[in-house]
C-alpha cells in the first residue's frame, strides 16, 4: 500500500462529524486506488452467537427466565483460530471468551479461585497450528495453555510456591513451525524466546531507547520472518527477525497524525502494512514499513467506527480487522479490500 494518500480520514482529535441520532448501519472509508475499509458489525455478548433461538427455548425463557449470558466486561486482547473462532481475553470478567459464530457456539474459560493454577488476570492471547490457546496472566506471572475446547493442558513459567517466573508477561506469539513461543515481560523490558515446553532459549532486548531496547513492551505479533513488538513507552513498534536481530521501527512520540502516545497492539494486513491501535486517541493508524502514515480510522465515540480506549487488534487471512473496543465493551469487525488480489489468494 505504498503511496496511499490520506483520504476521507477524520481530522485528528477533532470534534465528531455530524451524524444521525441512530447508530449508523454502515461505515465505509474510501482509500487511494480503489481500496476501501468497511465496517461489518460488532458484538458484545454470548447472546449474539445464536440470536435466532428456537420457539420452545423461548417458551422455557418465559417460564424460567432468560439465561444469564456472558458479556464482554473489559476485553483486552484478541485472536482468531483456523476454525474462524474469535478468542477474546477479558481481565474484567476474569476469563477468556470463545465466540464461534459459524457453529453458533460459545464457551467461557475461567479458573478464578482454583486451588491450583488459578487464572488471575488474563492479558494477551495467541493460538498455535493445532488451535491450542495460549493466555498470559500478568498477575500470576505465567502462561496458560488450553486445548481448543478450553481444557487446561498446562502452564508455562510456574515456579514452586505458586509464583510465576515472569514479572509481568503480556504479549505472546507462537511459531508452531519453529516450535517457539515469544512473550514480552513488560517489567523486565525484554522479550523471552521459549521452546514449546517453556524452557528459556534466549532473551531479546534490555531497558533503554536505542534500537533493540525497550521501555515497557507489551503486545507481540509474528508476521512472516518478522517479530513485531509494541514498545509502548518508547512510543513505537520495533521489528526483529525471529532470532531477535533488530530490523526497523515505526512511530514517534507526539500528538499529531503519525505519532503514537499510547500504542496498544499491532497487526499486519495481506499487503504488509502495519496497523497500530492508539488507546488515547481512539484510532487505528496504518503505516508502511518505511514508517510513513498511510491513513488512520476511528475517533472517540460509541457509534460504528468509533472507539473508547481500544486495546487489542488482530487481522485474519481474509483481511478482516478485529478491534477490541474495550471501554465500549465490544469487538468491532472491519474488512479491508485491497486493490488487486483478494486476501485469501494472497495468503496461498
Amino acid at each position: 500500500m505504498a503511496g496511499v494518500a490520506l483520504l476521507l480520514a477524520p481530522i485528528w482529535a477533532s470534534t465528531k462529524s455530524k451524524r444521525a441520532a441512530a447508530v449508523p448501519e454502515q461505515w465505509e472509508m474510501s482509500l487511494d486506488g480503489g481500496r476501501k475499509l468497511s465496517w461489518e458489525h460488532s458484538f458484545t455478548s454470548e447472546r449474539e452467537v445464536n440470536p435466532n433461538r428456537g420457539f420452545w427455548t423461548k417458551v422455557v425463557d418465559v417460564i424460567a427466565g432468560e439465561p444469564n449470558y456472558h458479556f464482554l466486561v473489559r476485553p483486552y486482547s484478541i485472536a482468531t483460530d483456523s476454525r474462524g473462532r474469535i478468542i477474546v481475553t477479558d481481565p474484567g470478567a476474569d476469563g477468556v471468551h470463545i465466540f464461534d459464530f459459524a457453529q453458533r457456539k460459545y464457551k467461557f474459560i475461567q479458573r478464578k479461585g482454583k486451588s491450583k493454577d488459578s487464572m488471575l488476570a488474563p492479558q494477551c492471547v495467541a493460538v498455535d497450528a493445532q488451535d491450542n490457546i495460549y493466555v498470559t496472566d500478568s498477575e500470576a506471572g505465567v502462561i496458560f495453555v488450553f486445548e481448543p475446547n478450553g481444557k487446561l493442558l498446562h502452564t508455562i513459567g510456574s515456579l514452586k510456591g505458586g509464583e510465576g517466573y515472569f514479572k509481568r508477561p503480556t504479549g505472546i506469539a507462537v511459531d508452531s513451525a519453529a516450535q517457539r513461543i515469544y512473550v514480552t515481560d513488560t517489567l523486565r523490558d525484554q522479550v523471552f524466546m521459549l521452546d514449546m515446553q517453556g524452557t528459556v532459549l534466549k532473551t531479546i532486548g534490555s531497558t533503554g531507547q536505542a534500537e533493540g531496547e525497550f521501555n515497557l513492551p507489551t503486545e507481540l505479533r509474528l508476521d512472516g520472518p518478522n517479530l513485531m513488538v509494541v514498545d509502548a513507552m518508547n512510543f513505537r513498534v520495533q521489528a526483529f527477525d525471529r532470532s531477535g536481530t533488530f530490523k526497523f521501527a515505526i512511530g514517534k512520540i507526539g500528538d499529531s497524525a503519525g505519532a503514537m502516545f499510547r500504542p496498544k497492539a499491532v497487526s499486519v494486513d495481506s499487503e504488509g502494512d502495519l496497523y497500530v491501535v492508539d488507546a488515547l486517541w481512539g484510532v487505528v493508524q496504518v503505516f508502511n514499513r518505511q514508517g510513513e502514515l498511510l491513513y488512520y480510522f476511528g475517533s472517540k465515540g460509541t457509534h460504528a467506527g468509533e472507539f473508547q480506549l481500544p486495546a487489542g487488534l488482530f487481522i485474519d487471512h481474509d483481511d478482516r480487522v478485529f478491534v477490541v473496543d474495550s471501554f465500549n465493551r465490544r469487538v468491532q469487525i472491519f474488512h479491508y479490500a485491497g486493490l488487486q488480489k483478494p486476501a485469501t489468494e494472497e495468503m496461498k
